[in-house]
């Protein structure tokens, strides 16, 4: 049976080969900063890292990581309740809380734990899931996980969130589940009707903001700032491996209720292991350096707005949107491949997205801004994407 499995993987995997989708690893010799060592191709510069505000190098979260190894060691060997929760844990997530303006925070190993955690242990057979169709992947298969009954509305359409929330009508609990940033697409939620609508029907709201936090509003705390609407949000999940350290771990920020019931009941904090020591302290670091210096948000802001500008310039459309997320729509997922290695070959490093992750026909290249970039580091990459661009046929 092995071997026919084996067998029929390795035809599926050459077929990828032979299309042109199949995804290539390229491994990376030094910390992850708008330009990096790659082991295949030398020096390179970054437009896809999540590492929007230029912090996984920062010697304070280095140092914050190296002396919490050397604090705390590597771990308790155990999930929390049964061997202890280290002091760091309960620090950062008190900084998390802070940070969302919210009274409690918990941390997971990964924000993909979290979301799969979190909706199935609140939302149960007698209650209700209202989601965007855009949403993350770890939101919908926490949606599936659950055994509330499950609605989809049309991207950023109210009408039909509006409708989907009327059909849930009679449910113990209503959810209205969504991304902040819409990771693919770069654009952002409509806060504001949703809380209205959310309001009018009873709903409570679930916002994933890993792409919103250190990014969006004034101080970088995320959508809710940048609509000003931080105590109409309930829930908000986040990830400390964006713009927070870039390391790994995820959190749900709450109210103490919510907190205080995920660590009774939330699967994958029961029986996972809490972040390592070293990830807790380094994340905690970046908190701080994002609360201390918000002129970096304000310099990602800048740096957003001078790579849209100079793509619409040199003839390339990128889709709409406030957030650090500028995708490039170039149509079929091989040819967004073939560009993205073109591109490579010139020593801008940026992925290309096709299908299953985005719609067929829609796959782009994701270019992904940094506060730590320069503008002339910005020029260089839009040379090479208007020399690409002409080249293919883009612009």
């Amino acid at each position: 049976m092995h071997g026919s499995l084996d067998t029929q993987l390795a035809e599926e995997l050459a077929a990828m080969k032979r299309a042109g989708t199949a995804k290539r690893f390229n491994h990376l010799l030094s910390p992850m900063a708008p330009e990096v060592e790659m082991e295949e191709r030398g020096e390179v510069l970054v437009l896809s890292s999540n590492n929007y505000l230029g912090l996984a190098a920062h010697p304070k979260v280095i140092d914050a990581g190296r002396d919490a190894l050397k604090r705390y060691g590597a771990g308790t060997a155990s999930v929390r309740f049964i061997c202890g929760t280290y002091s760091i844990h309960r620090e950062l997530e008190e900084a998390l809380a802070h940070l969302h303006r919210k009274p409690a925070a918990l941390t997971y190993v990964a924000c993909w734990n979290a979301n799969t955690g979190l909706i199935p242990a609140l939302a149960g057979e007698p209650d209700a899931l209202v989601a965007d169709s855009l949403n993350h992947a770890s939101l919908i298969d926490g949606c599936r996980m659950s055994k509330a009954k499950r609605y989809v509305y049309k991207h950023s359409d109210m009408a039909e969130l509006e409708s989907k929330l009327k059909e849930a009508q009679g449910a113990r609990r209503i959810f209205i589940v969504t991304d902040g940033v819409f990771s693919m697409e770069g654009d952002i939620v409509k806060l504001p009707e949703l809380v209205a609508l959310a309001r009018k029907y009873r709903a409570t709201i679930i916002m994933d903001d890993c792409h919103g936090v250190g990014v969006m509003g004034k101080t970088g705390r995320g959508t809710a700032e940048y609509f000003g609407l931080e105590k109409e949000v309930d829930i908000i999940t986040g990830t400390l491996g964006k713009a927070l350290g870039g390391a790994s771990g995820g959190y749900v920020a709450a109210s103490r209720e919510v907190v205080d019931y995920l660590e009774q009941v939330s699967r994958p904090q029961l029986f996972s292991n809490a972040l390592p020591p070293t990830v807790a302290a380094s994340s905690l670091a970046a908190v701080k350096i994002l609360l201390d210096e918000p002129e970096r948000v304000a310099t990602l802001h800048a740096r957003v707005k001078y790579m849209r500008e100079g793509l619409k310039q040199r003839g390339f459309k990128p889709l709409e949107g406030p957030s650090a997320i500028i995708p490039l729509i170039v149509g079929e997922t091989q040819f967004a491949i073939k560009m993205s290695q073109a591109l490579l070959e010139e020593g801008i490093f940026i992925t290309g997205f096709g299908y299953p992750v985005v719609p067929e026909g829609e796959a782009r290249l994701r270019i992904q801004m940094c506060a730590s970039l320069t503008e002339k580091q910005l020029n260089r990459a839009l040379e090479k994407f208007e020399k690409i661009g002409r080249q293919l046929g883009v612009i």
